[in-house]
């Protein structure tokens, strides 16, 4: 069994740990706007961080002021099935965070490919790095879009190349019927201040544990966020 990090943060339910995640969010981001003229958030779909995004949509925030980013995308149109920005739109850019403005990844192109240019070059009008980043896991070990053994997975996890990769994944039950994305590469996470790992449950954890021991990048690609010498990663965790 691996060792936790000093880094792991369990928490008693996942209430506790959404709103620890929250406040550290909020507190982060109010920090960056007394520093300078704009922050940006990093955000990940699926329902382990609803309950953070809903609890961030009330904050008391210059939220015109915070850019959100969407930290990966299936390859489908906003108001379809799966659309990440869809969800982030439902639970986070609401009340008072419904100012914020967002920039999604998905752009015109019957596959992900095609509209990396256009996506690359959104993303650069940015501000960077970001100030936060709020990432899943999923029991396969993958995280954004970087699944294991995927199509592209070498371009997400350079720290050199683009802010963005396009992958194809291996159809799997994690994947559903959507193997194309697009996501933000390891580069984009580089001089994150907040770069969170938000899991939950039992599955998760031994997910983790396996991560954290030696092994290919491939095989699990979180390790690329668990074993990067600079990400400041905080690992939140609840049964």
């Amino acid at each position: 069994m691996a060792t936790m990090p000093e880094t792991f943060i369990p928490f008693e339910n996942s209430d506790a740990a959404s709103a620890a995640l929250a406040d550290a969010l909020a507190h982060t981001l109010q920090d960056a706007l007394a520093a300078r003229a704009r922050a940006s958030l990093i955000v990940s779909g699926g329902s382990t961080p609803e309950p953070v995004y809903r609890r961030l949509s009330v904050t008391d925030l210059n939220w015109a002021r915070i850019d959100v980013v969407l930290a990966d995308e299936r390859w489908v149109e906003p108001g379809e099935e799966g659309s990440n920005a869809d969800f982030i739109r439902r639970t986070l850019l609401t009340g008072k965070a419904a100012q914020a403005p967002f920039t999604g990844l998905k752009s015109r192109g019957a596959r992900p490919s095609d509209g990396l240019q256009t996506t690359e070059a959104r993303l650069a009008a940015l501000n960077w790095p970001a100030d936060c980043a709020v990432l899943g896991m999923g029991d396969d070990g993958h995280t954004l879009s970087w699944f294991p053994h995927a199509d592209g997975l070498d371009a997400a996890l350079s720290a050199d190349g683009a802010r963005v990769a396009a992958i194809t994944a291996r159809p799997s039950a994690v994947t559903g019927p959507w193997t194309g994305r697009i996501t933000l590469t390891l580069r984009a996470l580089e001089g994150v201040k907040l770069c969170a790992l938000l899991i939950r449950g039992d599955a998760k954890r031994a997910a983790l544990e396996k991560a954290l021991l030696p092994g290919p990048v491939e095989d699990m690609p979180v390790r690329a966020l668990l074993n990067h010498a600079s990400l400041d990663l905080k690992i939140f965790w609840s049964p």
